[in-house]
């Protein structure tokens, strides 16, 4: 009887990913993995497996999604582990809810192994704790990127008046919108916050700046990036640990 792992690879620095994860991928005959899951993973699997790369890239996508979710359904017909190896964890921003919907249509068994999340890896791996007493009691995850179909933002943004920190995951190409929305609500032009490019790996990157200048500042940041606002921002000048 076949079965699908909907799995979590973390945010990138191999060493994050989980046991369970780490045990299914040895176990895997076939591997359908994103572009943000670690390609150094692969190399985890047992002789024989398959590799399917449906990887999507900002205005590039290999498949469209609807097509992934019948990869994954053809392989789970022909093989007895399937692993859909997916960056971060699968319920957060990463459509594991509609492939788990789709396999479930179909009566085919799948089980969700979470991942640790980027939203709150990489800005620790940064040196900025989306918590800290006194200064951030909660924290908030929102997509930075909206289909332009939509003729409505769906994000909350006068939600966003209070002092929590906020992560924007997949938002670097809206960052002028993102600053200039927060600002229109009323956060001072002065408010903290950073992108952060490709965390927890050997290239990650870090650009610190307030919401009037951060636009300017990130110019030229590579993909994938999050952008954390918040007063928790300024902790990083303590607890950047992973750069030094």
């Amino acid at each position: 009887m076949s079965k699908v792992y909907l799995t979590g690879a973390g945010p990138g620095d191999i060493e994050l990913l989980t046991m369970k994860a780490h045990r299914v991928i040895k176990e895997a005959d076939v591997i359908i993995y994103d572009r943000l899951a670690n390609p150094d993973m692969l190399d985890m699997a047992k002789d024989g497996c398959e590799f399917v790369y449906v990887g999507k890239e900002d205005g590039r996508h290999t498949l469209p999604q609807d097509e992934i979710n019948e990869v994954i359904y053809q392989n789970a017909l022909k093989h007895d582990v399937v692993v859909r190896l997916k960056g971060g964890d699968p319920f957060v921003f990463g459509r594991g809810g509609e492939e788990g919907s789709y396999l479930a249509k179909r009566d085919i068994k799948f089980e969700i192994i979470p991942g640790i999340t980027s939203a709150i890896s990489v800005p620790a791996y940064a040196g900025i704790p989306v918590t800290h007493r006194g200064i951030a009691v909660s924290f908030r995850v929102v997509t930075g990127h909206e289909s332009p179909n939509k003729k409505e933002s769906q994000i909350p943004w006068e939600n966003f008046k209070t002092n929590d920190t906020i992560i924007f995951l997949m938002g670097l190409h809206n960052l002028s919108k993102i600053s200039s929305k927060l600002m229109e609500i009323g956060k001072p032009k002065d408010y903290p916050c950073a992108v952060i490019s490709k965390g927890t790996t050997e290239e990650q990157s870090v650009v610190v700046g307030t919401l009037e200048d951060i636009v300017e500042k990130s110019k030229g940041v590579p993909t994938p990036a999050l952008i954390v606002v918040g007063e928790v921002v300024k902790l990083r000048e303590q607890l950047n640990w992973f750069s030094s």
